[in-house]
């Protein structure tokens, strides 16, 4: 039977008709083949199933003998020689009580044992702990690797003046006393009156602290953290917050994940089960309420950067320095990317977050994307790729590029912020303005190539340097980023959804009329 011809007419109606579903097809389902038709205004949930003390300080006011937590760094100043106890050479020999002022050498770093038994770790990442001696002298060094029963102590404060301390050696349940310069030992028995002639006595300054996962979960320890930690996530972050998000002009989330996750429910100590029940509620919020979701590997296995917002446990940046650190790290990815492909709300995989250079090598990081975007290539070809730029003194804005160009659907997350440099130390409320509009637009400019990764604000804020500014000066502020960072080609995402300090907590921002999406 002889068929009628199609028409060009009917030829380009039916064309426009399948660009018309493929596009409604790809928003529904988180997969947007053109990036210029849709663009990511995102909120973080940080502090949420990554602890950041700052973000809510209240999550850690159970905690007991809360100011030796991991991480915490402290000085110690002999009273009786009046200078400070130190690792000779940063590590691995003798310590000593000679130096006149306080840096890394002189710096001791607590490993919680409990909350009244402590490692101390020194500047090149030994342990002091008891050496030998002759007779009743037991020389205190910082040589071991390890921490064992010879590298325990207790700190006792006293108790009308908390910065005065003296440390007992589980060993033999004595007290360290300095016996001259170049001689410190675990001999006293701690029964002077803590005047400044006892050689047991120490004025204890805390120079350093950290309040991330590891110290918040480790301080409350195996009973107290589950029960803590599970009511934290069921109230911190709840389905109102999707709801309040999707009616306020944001249009996606991006949720910070530490590696334990993939543990779950039995993550290894003294990390605890239920963040990722969180994260199944995530998906099934965002889809009800239409926002997409970007999954942000935010805490990587030995810390990318050595802060508390990557669970760092003493400050120390040990991810990356081995193959096989690298491979656990590409099998959380392949994990969170099993589990969450077939939601339509997925959006984005975030292999990791702040890389800090020296520390991470470029190679490194390379066989590490490389690892992991080929996880994700596994399950999916449409779901994207970031891949966060390096911080740090030898990064370069454009030293990604050469392996995004591989890859397909690959982004390169920037983080801007107008604090932690010291350029802004002085600039005006007008000058900070014209910062965005001038520098972070040429940055934006350079990184955005026709042929080259999407780009994406992964991280801003309207906090500055200003103390004292206006309503005004500050919503003009935000509306200057939202201005710039609206032409990242993949979009932007806002620090953060909630917080104590009001300017970081998007909430409070949007409520109180700061910012207008």
């Amino acid at each position: 039977m002889k068929r009628n011809p199609i028409s060009t007419t009917h030829l380009l109606i039916l064309s426009v008709f399948c660009i018309i579903v493929s596009v409604t097809i790809g928003v529904a389902y988180g997969r947007v083949p053109n990036p210029a038709s849709f663009r990511i205004r995102a909120v973080n949930l940080g502090g949420w199933l990554v602890t950041e003390g700052w973000i809510k300080p209240s999550l850690f006011d159970g905690i007991p003998n809360k100011d030796f937590l991991d991480g915490t760094e402290l000085q110690l100043r002999s009273v009786t020689v009046g200078k400070y106890l130190c690792a000779e050479n940063g590590g691995g020999t003798i310590i000593v009580a000679n130096r006149t002022s306080a840096s890394g050498w002189e710096s001791f770093r607590l490993w919680r044992i409990n909350e009244t038994s402590f490692n101390l770790r020194v500047f090149n990442k030994q342990f002091m702990g008891l050496g030998g001696g002759d007779g009743n002298k037991v020389e205190i060094v910082g040589i071991s690797e390890t921490a064992g029963e010879s590298e325990t102590f207790e700190i006792v404060r006293r108790e009308s003046d908390p910065s005065r301390v003296r440390i007992r050696a589980a060993s033999n349940g004595l007290f360290l006393q300095v016996r001259s310069e170049e001689l410190v030992t675990a001999d006293s028995s701690g029964a002077g009156d803590w005047g400044d002639d006892d050689p047991s006595v120490f004025a204890m300054t805390i120079s350093g602290r950290l309040q991330g996962e590891f110290q918040v979960t480790n301080g409350y320890g195996p009973s107290l953290a589950p029960r803590v930690m599970r009511e934290h996530w069921n109230t911190f972050i709840v389905e109102e917050d999707f709801k309040y998000i999707s009616e306020n002009g944001i249009n996606a989330v991006r949720i910070p994940v530490g590696w334990w996750i993939a543990s779950d429910p039995n993550p290894p100590p003294p990390f605890v089960g239920g963040s990722l029940q969180a994260l199944d509620n995530a998906f099934s919020w965002a889809l009800k309420y239409g926002l997409k979701v970007i999954v942000d590997l935010h805490a990587a296995p030995g810390s990318q950067n050595g802060f508390e917002h990557s669970a760092s446990r003493d400050a120390s940046q040990e991810w990356g320095l081995t193959h096989e650190n690298i491979r656990q790290t590409i099998n959380v990815i392949d994990f969170l990317t099993a589990r969450y492909v077939k939601s339509p709300s997925l959006y984005a995989i975030e292999l990791i977050n702040e890389p800090l250079s020296p520390g991470v090598s470029l190679s490194s990081l390379e066989e590490y994307y490389q690892g992991g975007y080929d996880a994700v290539r596994a399950h999916s070809q449409t779901v994207y790729v970031v891949l966060s730029n390096r911080l740090g003194s030898e990064a370069k804005p454009r030293e990604l590029f050469a392996l995004a160009s591989g890859f397909k659907g690959a982004v390169i997350d920037v983080h801007y912020y107008s604090l932690f440099s010291n350029i802004f130390d002085n600039m005006t409320v007008q000058e900070n303005i014209d910062f965005i509009h001038t520098n972070r637009s040429s940055e934006l400019s350079y990184l955005t190539t026709s042929n080259g990764p999407l780009i994406f604000v992964g991280e801003w804020v309207a906090e500055w340097k200003i103390s004292k500014a206006s309503k005004d000066d500050l919503s003009r502020f935000g509306e200057a980023q939202l201005e710039v960072y609206g032409r990242a080609t993949f979009g932007w995402s806002y620090w953060a959804l909630k917080n104590v300090n009001n300017h970081w907590s998007l909430e409070w921002m949007i409520d109180n009329g700061f910012i207008k999406l």
